[in-house]
């Protein structure tokens, strides 16, 4: 059985920066790629970024996003995170980290086994 559990989430303001985590256990992320999603209220679930188990990143190519976030993880601590800088108020959204042994279609959610429960983010402008 894979458990992942996100933590770090929050209300913070526009320009703050914000690290999630996910922490997972029952396997090692050494062979479980990694993803971050986000869902908004009234709005579709959209990928955030990716890592897959053998540390390959992938991090959604749109304006969004890009240069803004980024994913890492620890394999001692057998958690991924996920950096958020210069957070904007679009940002505002519930963040689920989701495990599988996908190595493509890293963006689509249905790819994904494994969910979190998600953590909160609030950006306020």
């Amino acid at each position: 059985q894979v458990q992942l559990v996100e933590s770090g989430g929050g209300l913070v303001q526009a320009g703050d920066s914000l690290r999630l985590s996910c922490a997972a256990a029952g396997r090692n992320i050494s062979i479980l790629s990694i993803g971050w999603f986000r869902q908004a209220p009234g709005k579709e679930r959209e990928f955030v970024a990716a890592i897959t188990w053998y540390g390959q990143v992938q991090t959604d190519s749109s304006d969004s996003v890009l240069g803004r976030f980024t994913i890492s993880r620890d394999i001692a601590k057998n958690t991924v995170y996920l950096q958020m800088n210069s957070l904007r108020a679009d940002d505002t959204s519930v963040y689920s980290c989701a495990g599988g042994r996908l190595v493509v279609g890293l963006e689509s959610a249905r790819a994904y086994e494994y969910w979190g429960q998600g953590t909160q983010v609030t950006v306020s402008s």
